[in-house]
């Protein structure tokens, strides 16, 4: 339980705190938008570091080396847990921006830092919308953002993955920019009764980038299931590891 209330504490404080904090960077940002950037990328990792200490969870990392630090990526990961997103983001290279549930604006000042670190709401019952989303995040990578999206649309209920959607792949294979599939095993289990936090050994695995152009025409026609099937090897090798 004090794990449990260690890291509500840490949001709540950090979401109530951070109210002038995004007024006094909102004010930098008129004069030097990079250093902006950079101090709420670097506030947020910091904030997550420390829910992810607090709930004492013993974090196993691999390939993070292979990540492309010179250019925006497409990272795909398998999605088991909320907490995905808090062990993620702090091993993302530079600005990255994730899409995101819609209904998650419902969350009282949470929005207002997703999107200053360039997150996107999607609303799957509204199609147009949907598109709007996807085009906004292929301008971001053009900009030297990437974007991190979990193809199968919602969580795991049972620790399998359901099918990648096909339009998830779009923001790579309309810009050619690198996919970094994103593996992770066992990150439901610190949540597995909400909101209660169990102290549990999560891997994550980041395989070898997948450019687009360099596929076979039929493996980039079924760009989906060819990462999915590629992310489904590594779960099983890693799930012998918890």
């Amino acid at each position: 339980m004090i794990r449990t209330l260690l890291a509500v504490l840490t949001v709540v404080i950090f979401l109530i705190l951070g109210i002038p904090v995004l007024a006094i960077e909102w004010i930098i940002g008129r004069f030097n938008k990079e250093w902006q950037d950079k101090s709420t990328l670097a506030l947020v990792k910091g904030v997550f570091r420390l829910i992810i200490f607090f709930c004492g969870v013993k974090l196993e990392v691999h390939g993070e080396e292979k990540v492309p630090t010179n250019q925006a990526v497409l990272y795909i990961g398998n999605h088991l847990s909320i907490f995905d997103v808090v062990l993620a983001y702090p091993l993302c290279k530079g600005l990255t921006g994730f899409i995101s549930k819609d209904s998650i604006q419902r969350v009282p000042l949470l929005p207002l830092w997703m999107k200053r670190l360039y997150c996107l709401f999607l609303d799957r019952k509204d199609p147009r919308a949907g598109m709007k989303v996807i085009l906004t995040a292929i301008e971001y990578i053009k900009s030297g953002i990437s974007i991190f999206i979990f193809p199968e649309g919602t969580r795991s209920n049972d620790g399998t993955m359901g099918s990648f959607k096909q339009g998830s792949f779009k923001v790579a294979t309309k810009t050619n920019c690198p996919i970094v599939p994103v593996c992770f095993t066992n990150s439901e289990a610190v949540l597995e009764r909400f909101p209660i936090i169990r102290k549990k050994h999560v891997i994550i695995t980041f395989l070898d980038p997948i450019v687009p152009d360099d596929l076979d025409p039929e493996d980039k026609k079924h760009i989906a299931p060819y990462v999915q099937n590629l992310m489904q090897a590594q779960l099983d090798k890693d799930a012998q590891n918890i």
